[in-house]
C-alpha cells in the first residue's frame, strides 16, 4: 500500500502547481515580497557593476600614469612650488609629457564690462604651461587650446563650467570676455575634465598676459604623465627633483587614487544596500512561510482524506515544501527579471555600459531556493501531522 501511495516527483511538481493555482491572489502577493528583496539585490549589483565598467572604461582612456604635483598640505605655511618645477620635471628620465598651471590671484573674468564686479561667479583664472588637455586626457570641445609660447597675445581658455557660467558654449569670430580691464579673445572651450574636476571652474591664459595681471610665476599644479612600467619610481623622485633642499614640501599624488577611493566608497554603500535587499528578502520569507501555514489550516480536510486513503506523511510533508518552493521560485524569477531591467534602464540612462555578474542572477535565485526551503518545513512538517480523522471532522 505504501509503494502505491508514493508519488512521483512529477506528481509531486502537478500537486503543488495545483496548490497554488487555486489561490492566485494570495500567491501573487506572497512572491511579491520575494520579487522586491530579489530585484533590489539585482539592481543594486547590476548599477554598481555597471558603474565599475564605466569607470574602468574612464581609467582605460585616461590611463592611471598621470601624477599632480603640488604643494604638500599641512600645519603652517607651505613655500608655493619653484618657478622651475615644469622644467625640472620635463628633465626628468620616463616623462612623456608635462603641463602646469599657476593661479593668478587678483585676476577676474567677466562676461563684459557692466557685470558688477563682485559678481564674478567664483571663476579663476591660471597662467598656463604645457598642452594641459593633452596631458590630463582631456579634450577641446570647441576651438583650440592656448599658444604654447609664455611670451603669446592675449586670449583665453574656458573650462567647462566657466564656459557654462559665461554663456560661452563655442568659438565664434565674436567670442571675448572681459579681464583686467580689457577685452580678450576666446580661443577655445574644454570638456570636462574627469581626471581633474577642479579645473573645470578655471579660465586659462599666457603666462605673460597674467604676469600683467600680477601672476608671480609660481605653479600652483603640475600634471605630467609618466610611462606607465615606471610609475611609481618616477613618483618617488619627483618631490626631490623640483625641491632638493626641500622634498617634504612638495606633494605627488595620483589623480586615478581619487576614482579608486570613490570606487571603494560605493563599494561600501553597495553593501549596505545589499543589506537592505536581504532584510527585504526575510520579510518575503516570512511572507511565504504564513501563507503556506494558513494553507495547510484551510485544507486539513484534503489531507485528512489523503491520509485515510493511505498517503504517507512524508507525501503530504512532500507536497507542501514542492508548493512552497515554487511559490519562492516564482518571486525570485520576477525578481530577477524586474532587476535586470531597472539596472539595463539606469545603465543606457546614464550612458554606462551594462554589466550584470552571473553569480549575482544565479545566486538571486539560489537564495529564493533557500528560501522556499525554509519556509515551507514548518508548514510542511504540521501538514504532515495531521491525522486522518480532520476529514470526519470537517463533514
Amino acid at each position: 500500500m505504501s509503494r502505491r501511495a508514493a508519488l512521483a516527483p512529477v506528481d509531486l511538481l502537478r500537486l503543488g502547481v495545483f496548490g497554488l493555482r487555486t489561490r492566485p491572489g494570495r500567491v501573487v502577493l506572497s512572491a511579491l515580497g520575494i520579487a522586491i528583496g530579489i530585484a533590489a539585490m539585482i539592481a543594486v549589483v547590476g548599477i554598481s557593476s555597471s558603474s565599475k565598467a564605466a569607470l574602468d572604461q574612464v581609467l582605460d582612456r585616461l590611463g592611471t600614469n598621470v601624477l599632480t604635483v603640488t604643494e604638500a598640505q599641512g600645519f603652517g605655511e607651505t613655500p608655493p612650488l619653484p618657478s622651475t618645477a615644469v622644467d625640472s620635471i620635463a628633465r626628468q628620465d620616463a616623462v612623456e609629457l608635462v603641463s602646469g598651471v599657476g593661479t593668478v590671484p587678483d585676476a577676474r573674468v567677466y562676461r563684459n564690462s557692466l557685470v558688477p564686479a563682485a559678481q564674478s561667479k567664483g571663476l579663476g583664472v591660471m597662467a598656463a604651461w604645457g598642452d594641459l588637455p593633452r596631458v590630463l586626457g582631456g579634450e577641446v570641445a570647441s576651438g583650440r587650446w592656448l599658444d604654447p609660447h609664455a611670451d603669446a597675445p592675449a586670449q583665453v581658455v574656458l573650462g567647462s563650467f566657466a564656459a557654462e557660467a559665461l554663456g560661452i558654449q563655442e568659438v565664434r569670430p565674436d567670442s571675448r570676455v572681459w579681464i583686467g580691464g580689457q577685452w580678450v579673445q576666446v580661443v577655445g572651450v574644454l570638456a570636462p575634465m574627469e581626471l581633474a574636476p577642479d579645473l573645470d571652474g578655471q579660465v586659462y591664459v599666457p603666462r605673460g598676459f597674467a604676469a600683467d595681471a600680477g601672476f608671480d610665476g609660481h605653479p600652483t599644479a603640475v600634471y605630467t604623465r609618466v610611462d606607465g612600467e615606471r610609475v611609481a619610481e618616477v613618483r618617488s623622485r619627483l618631490a626631490r627633483a623640483i625641491s632638493p633642499l626641500s622634498p617634504q614640501d612638495v606633494a605627488v599624488t595620483r589623480p586615478s587614487d581619487a576614482l579608486a577611493a570613490k570606487n571603494a566608497t560605493d563599494d561600501s554603500f553597495t553593501g549596505l544596500l545589499i543589506g537592505i535587499g536581504g532584510v527585504a528578502l526575510l520579510v518575503g520569507g516570512i511572507g511565504v512561510a504564513n501563507t503556506m501555514v494558513i494553507t495547510v489550516l484551510e485544507r486539513r480536510a484534503e489531507v485528512g482524506v489523503r491520509r485515510a486513503l493511505g498517503a504517507r506523511r512524508r507525501t503530504i510533508r512532500d507536497q507542501f515544501l514542492v508548493e512552497s518552493l515554487l511559490l519562492s521560485f516564482i518571486g525570485g524569477l520576477a525578481g530577477v527579471v524586474i532587476g535586470l531591467g531597472v539596472t539595463v534602464v539606469f545603465a543606457l540612462v546614464q550612458g554606462w555600459p551594462i554589466a550584470v555578474p552571473l553569480w549575482a542572477v544565479g545566486g538571486g535565485l539560489g537564495a529564493t531556493v533557500v528560501i522556499g526551503g525554509v519556509s515551507g518545513i514548518y508548514p510542511a512538517a504540521r501538514a504532515a501531522r495531521i491525522p486522518p480523522t480532520s476529514a470526519l471532522a470537517a463533514v
